[in-house]
């Protein structure tokens, strides 16, 4: 008989190599998957992770998509990690991304057309607040009324998709774009374009942002006092509190930093790759981060590298969708498998597999 025995103390073993073996595993569940669908599922596997990076024929477009895509993914996770790390959880980073988007958007067309210097670093800085108020609604709520952040963040994701279409539709609707939805192209706005910093890179603005974010975080968390109470009150709460650490002030710190974090990934976003605000404007980077996240153990080293890993599931996605017609439901469902898998492996930290009965004292 199979059973679970709880380990005295966690296995850094299993907790250094569960990212390594859900990947493992993704691969080949992912490839029973493709062939249930009819595909060639080392094909499909070759495509997804090898292709994009080493193809003749796909890597001079796809290494700078690399860096495009996992900018936001880190940022976002980077602050996401934050609060998990102090037992705060941040599920509606999605809709901080929106909301910083829609704010450093509008802050720029307001000032169109404009050509300053200036614009793009007020842009930025709207973003930033307007993530920051939206995190501040659930932040406020736990720590005045007791609610759960979880489902407030969660379902302001909604709130925020609803006015992001509002917008769309109505006051940040181009005036020229014959009344179709959606802003201005921001990428044609010389004075807040977010372009690439150096050439076929795929480096700009946001992605500087998630580096210096990345090299912020691991300072502040094996350096700093706070780094050290948010480790605290995630690991001994009440010994958090005996140490001095006050929960209500963490709470407002994490969900603060989580918010600003994402609504910069909104706006350098939005100023960039995606150019303008438009009804499908969010793609679900506030949701993935939250896989970045925990494949990279919370960690900003393992999140780097979680985010670089991710943003290639998405770019050989794509690809896979182009070249084998792979539905983008399979893609979206071999990327949820990344969090399940790893999951599942977690169990093995705090648990041991025993077989036999347990023999009674």
């Amino acid at each position: 008989m199979l059973r679970l025995e709880k380990r005295p103390q966690p296995s850094q073993f299993w907790t250094s190599i569960t990212p390594v073996l859900a990947v493992l595993t993704t691969m080949l569940a992912g490839g029973l998957m493709f062939a249930a669908l009819g595909k060639d599922p080392f094909l499909a596997i070759k495509t997804i992770f090898y292709d994009p990076l080493f193809s003749e024929q796909f890597a001079s477009y796809s290494r700078p998509q690399l860096l495009v895509k996992a900018g936001p993914l880190i940022l976002i996770a980077i602050g996401l990690s934050l609060g998990f790390r102090a037992g705060i959880w941040n599920i509606g980073a999605e809709g901080q991304y929106i909301m910083g988007a829609i704010c450093g958007a509008a802050v720029a067309l307001s000032l169109y057309p404009l050509d300053s210097f200036i614009v793009f670093p007020l842009a930025v800085l709207a973003g930033l607040l307007g993530g920051l108020f939206w995190a501040m609604i659930p932040a406020i709520l736990k720590t005045r009324f007791r609610t759960n952040e979880i489902l407030v963040s969660l379902l302001l994701v909604y709130v925020a998709e609803q006015l992001l279409a509002s917008v769309s539709l109505g006051l940040l609707r181009n005036p020229e774009g014959g009344g179709f939805p959606g802003s201005r192209n921001l990428q044609q706005y010389d004075a807040v374009a977010n372009r690439e910093l150096i050439a076929a890179t795929g480096m700009h603005w946001g992605v500087v942002m998630a580096f210096v974010a990345v090299i912020a975080a691991h300072v502040m968390l094996s350096r700093h006092i706070l780094g050290f109470q948010i480790r605290l009150a995630g690991q001994a709460p009440r010994a958090a509190r005996f140490a001095g650490v006050m929960p209500k002030r963490l709470v407002i710190l994490c969900l603060g930093i989580s918010g600003a974090l994402a609504g910069l990934a909104g706006v350098f976003e939005v100023t960039g790759p995606a150019g303008q605000i438009s009804i499908d404007f969010n793609v679900g980077y506030g949701f993935t981060a939250i896989i970045v996240a925990f494949l990279g153990r919370l960690h900003p080293i393992g999140i780097l590298l979680a985010g670089l890993l991710m943003a290639l599931t998405y770019i050989g996605g794509e690809l896979a969708q182009f070249m084998l017609g792979v539905p983008a439901a399979a893609i979206q469902a071999f990327q949820g498998m990344l969090l399940f898998f790893l999951l599942a492996f977690d169990v093995l930290s705090n648990y041991r597999l025993q077989f036999g009965r347990r023999e009674v004292a």
